[in-house]
């Protein structure tokens, strides 16, 4: 038990540490000196295939057709004209140079860029004796009425209104493809790099005079998304100025306030300096985990430092005091850094890297914190003069008085059927969160910001967008012949567009359809699939394998769905259509599989966090019930911990259903979060009742003195946290404004269970045996 191990393995580990106090003070600040330089060689790392699960059969699906048909990584550039007409000569001179400029961009794959202006942009026209066909724009173009007028009909032709050009003739497009590897170097491609050439070369070079500029795709979401996390570092200011006042509040000392402070920022330092020095980065959607980590050694860093003021007060030696606040908290701060680290890597089980890399950073940077808060802090707080440490009981001693009623008979007749109560509400409200984004556009931004605002303007103008979700029709060679075989996906394709959610579809029937009618002097009634393969072959001839609507062996036929936004119901819908659909008609020569496009891999993300969302919190809980319990040895103490924070995540969850909060990548990490900075209020909680247990007295005497001797601490950590990332609402960043609004609930949440639940499960489970417990 906690009890028997202070006067053991923590006495001995305390005693050890002030006897050699010197060297491993010097040994800890020199590390703190070499990791806090290291922290600013730490790179940013975005990445478009680290968000792919790989595992998952869509991905796998994927990526066996990637070399066919390309990545899902696109980038579209639409230009906006200033008179709602792209036909004047002006608008023809910035569309041209905005497409050169475009085909020069680091990563992009060159030879797929497609605008007006580029050669595998072509059109075909029935003429006498047959077909005729060019490029949209002639070699010869000049900018005469003449010219524009020929261009017209060309893009009418060549049938890309909708397409490369907008519905109606205001905006034209510049489509590219970004490869993982930049072509010109073969260094991994730096996305952030490209984001800022985008804003460089394109926008503020061409956006004036009236045209605008929209830019779309994975490398430009992923630069808003990181200059967005630039201001994390204010709101991180923000958060440290509210918790360096209520910290001084609480200690009422400079001093205490600043090594509190200073080994909670050491712990940012030696997280992020160790990654560093592992060679990782850190991706932008994992910006806010240094702040989670500070958060998390804040808690430790005012048990510490409350302790050691307590027994400064006893004995006046600044030596015998921090080596009283290790034996103290060193077992329970530990068990609760191990079972914060337990619960980030849990996370793991989600098979997406840029999530693995997150709980990794969260799990080391939190394990750090044993060295920088629980060993650092005292050993600093050991070399103090004890006349300059306050040991005036500040007023939120006094405010934790008042939860003493929660250890009362009556408190737990009261609250134990309202808690739950509260329960069976929060869970009943949990189960309606959907997974994935349930917002337009990147959901990671806000609905007002410009990547949100230009992909709204894309999706109105033109019948494709960048929400792309592409089915691979796999069959045998030569089956894009077969009539059959091309029924069945044009049948496939007119069911996709009636699916609500769908803006438009591409296949290779409906192409080969409009041929088909040319080869037949352009009658309606010919717009139809032969039944003669030699004559579908005629039709086929015009369509090449860059149009990614069939591969060299014509065994592969992708049909292409543009939706109208990236809402988790949407991608929902259409993906059990499709589902619906194989199940009906797959056979062995001809089945239709999800799926490629960044819906795909979006549907892919989806299910995989729905699959492992509830495994993952069983194995969190499973994981700390069982640290808790080799900790304090006793069943009812794990009862005592574990049920409140139960209750806090259902009502968590309950929250953001309320909120409309999708669970995603970017919040899935809070749930374990939450357990977490619980964990922490928990155990010290647990641990003050049960040291005040070997005191005589009422039940209600024990809570009061663990009030005093933690739970001051857990209100003080409660309110600083909640203070602190409440300021995140007001961020650019949708995510962190989501994140803020959680974790302050959670926070608060967590430290108002801890206050009045722990004391009465323990009563209720007779955990301390006192004066009255009978």
């Amino acid at each position: 038990m906690v009890e028997g191990a202070d006067n053991t393995l923590s006495c001995r580990v305390a005693k050890a540490v002030i006897r050699l106090r010197l060297p491993l003070s010097f040994l800890l600040v020199l590390t703190t000196a070499f990791l806090g330089y290291r922290t600013f060689t730490i790179q940013v790392d975005a990445g478009f295939e680290k968000q792919l699960p790989k595992a998952h059969p869509y991905i796998q699906t994927f990526l066996k057709h990637r070399e066919d048909f390309g990545s899902a990584n696109r980038l579209l550039i639409a230009v906006d004209s200033p008179t709602d007409d792209i036909f004047t000569p002006e608008y023809f001179e910035v569309l041209k140079a905005v497409t050169d400029e475009v085909r020069y961009l680091k990563g992009v794959n060159r030879g797929g860029v497609r605008s007006i202006f580029t050669p595998n942009v072509r059109f075909v026209e029935i003429v006498e004796g047959g077909f005729s066909g060019g490029n949209v724009i002639p070699a010869e173009f000049q900018p005469t009425p003449e010219m524009l007028a020929k261009v017209r009909s060309n893009i009418l032709k060549a049938n890309i209104v909708g397409r490369l050009v907008a519905n109606d003739f205001s905006s034209a497009m510049v489509s590219a493809e970004l490869v993982e590897e930049d072509p010109s170097t073969g260094e991994k491609l730096n996305y952030l790099e490209v984001a800022k050439e985008l804003e460089e070369k394109v926008r503020s070079k061409y956006e004036k005079d009236g045209y605008k500029i929209r830019i779309i795709g994975f490398a430009k979401a992923m630069g808003d998304i990181a200059e967005g996390a630039a201001g994390v570092i204010a709101f991180f200011g923000i958060a440290f100025i509210v918790t360096l006042v209520l910290v001084y509040w609480f200690t009422g000392s400079v001093v205490l306030t600043m090594l509190c402070l200073g080994c909670s920022l050491a712990a940012v330092a030696w997280g992020l300096g160790l990654l560093s020095l592992f060679g990782f980065g850190i991706d932008p959607l994992s910006i806010l985990v240094p702040f989670l980590v500070f958060a998390i050694a804040i808690s430790h860093s005012i048990q510490i430092v409350h302790a050691f003021r307590e027994y400064i007060g006893e004995t006046e030696d600044s030596c015998a005091a921090a080596r009283g606040a290790m034996e103290r908290l060193m077992l329970p701060g530990a068990v609760a850094l191990l079972s914060d680290a337990v619960g980030f890597l849990t996370i793991m089980l989600l098979k997406i890297r840029i999530i693995q890399e997150l709980a990794l950073i969260a799990a080391l940077g939190v394990s750090v914190i044993f060295f920088t808060n629980l060993l650092l802090l005292p050993l600093c707080l050991s070399y103090l003069n004890p006349k300059r440490v306050a040991t005036k009981e500040s007023s939120v001693a006094a405010l934790a008085q008042s939860f003493r009623w929660f250890s009362s008979a009556p408190a737990a007749r009261r609250c134990l059927p309202v808690a739950l109560l509260v329960g069976v509400f929060a869970y009943s409200q949990a189960t309606s969160v959907k997974v994935g984004d349930l917002a337009p556009g990147v959901p990671e931004l806000r609905q007002s910001g410009r990547y949100n605002v230009d992909s709204r303007s894309i999706t109105d103008k033109f019948s494709i967008g960048v929400e792309l979700i592409s089915i691979i029709v796999e069959a045998f060679p030569d089956a894009c012949t077969d009539p059959n075989v091309l029924r069945r996906i044009d049948h496939f394709a007119w069911t996709m567009k009636n699916v609500e959610g769908v803006q438009s579809t591409i296949s290779l029937p409906e192409i080969a359809k409009i041929i088909n009618a040319g080869w037949n002097e352009g009658h309606p009634a010919w717009r139809i699939i032969p039944r003669n393969p030699q004559t579908i072959v005629q039709s086929l001839q015009l369509i090449q394998t860059d149009t990614g609507l069939l591969n060299a062996e014509c065994s592969v036929m992708p049909v292409l769905i543009f939706l109208d936004d990236r809402r988790a119901t949407t991608i929902e819908r259409v993906v059990d259509a499709v589902h619906t659909y194989a199940k009906k008609y797959n056979e062995e020569k001809l089945r239709f599989e999800l799926a490629s496009g960044n819906i795909g891999i979006a549907a892919a993300r989806n299910e995989v966090v729905s699959a492992a969302q509830t495994s993952m919190l069983l194995l969190v809980y499973g994981a700390v019930s069982l640290l808790v319990f080799l900790a304090f040895r006793s069943l009812k103490a794990v009862l005592c911990v574990i049920l409140p924070l139960s209750l806090v995540s259902g009502l968590c969850y309950a929250l953001m259903a309320w909120l409309e909060i999708g669970l995603t990548l970017s919040t899935l990490p809070v749930a374990a979060l939450g357990v977490g900075v619980g964990v922490d209020y928990g155990i010290y909680i647990l641990n003050g009742l049960r040291v005040a247990g070997r005191q005589s007295g009422s039940f209600s005497e024990l809570y009061s003195l663990a009030l005093k001797r933690s739970g001051a601490a857990v209100l003080l950590t409660g309110l600083t946290l909640a203070a602190g990332v409440s300021t995140w609402y007001f961020s650019e960043l949708q995510f962190q404004a989501d994140m803020g609004i959680l974790l302050a609930f959670m926070f608060l949440a967590n430290m108002v269970g801890a206050l009045t639940l722990i004391p009465i499960l323990a009563r209720v489970t007779g955990l301390i045996r006192c004066e009255d417990s009978n």
